[in-house]
Parts: C-alpha cells; sequence; structure tokens
C-alpha cells in the first residue's frame, strides 16, 4: 500500500536523491521523458511505481538500482 511507512520512506529517499543529484522536478522528468507531473505525482505518492520505473528513475539520478534499495534498506532499519 501507498500509506505505510516503508512507502513514505522511499518517496523520501527518491526526492532526497533527486535533489543531491541537482535536479528539478523538469530536469528529471526531461531524462526521463516525462512530465513534471509525473515526476510530482511520483513524490506524493499519486502515482505508484513498479519496478522496472523505480530503476529507471535510478539510472537518470545517476545511481543504480541496487544501491538506491541498500539506501532504502538502511533507512528502514532504523528505530522510530
Amino acid at each position: 500500500s501507498i500509506h505505510t511507512r516503508e512507502y513514505a520512506v522511499l518517496l523520501e529517499l527518491l526526492r532526497e536523491t533527486r535533489e543531491r543529484a541537482g535536479l528539478t522536478q523538469v530536469g528529471l522528468a526531461e531524462r526521463l521523458g516525462q512530465s513534471q507531473s509525473f515526476v510530482s505525482k511520483v513524490e506524493v505518492g499519486e502515482r505508484r511505481l513498479d519496478l522496472i520505473q523505480l530503476r529507471t528513475i535510478c539510472v537518470a539520478l545517476g545511481t543504480t538500482l541496487p544501491a538506491f534499495v541498500a539506501g532504502l534498506e538502511r533507512r528502514l532499519s532504523r528505530p522510530l
């Protein structure tokens, strides 16, 4: 579900990764061949990603899916 702590952490990490890459939503959208509205909906949880979409976004952000997932796992293992 998109209303879990885990999904909220994923979205937070995705946004932070984009910001660390020095990209705006518009910049990421351009790299993806998508609209800014697509990126916005992804980041606020209105659009759920499948694994291939997440991998494509990771590549556009200059990271790999395994590195992103490792960061996600680290965050999820932190105590609340």
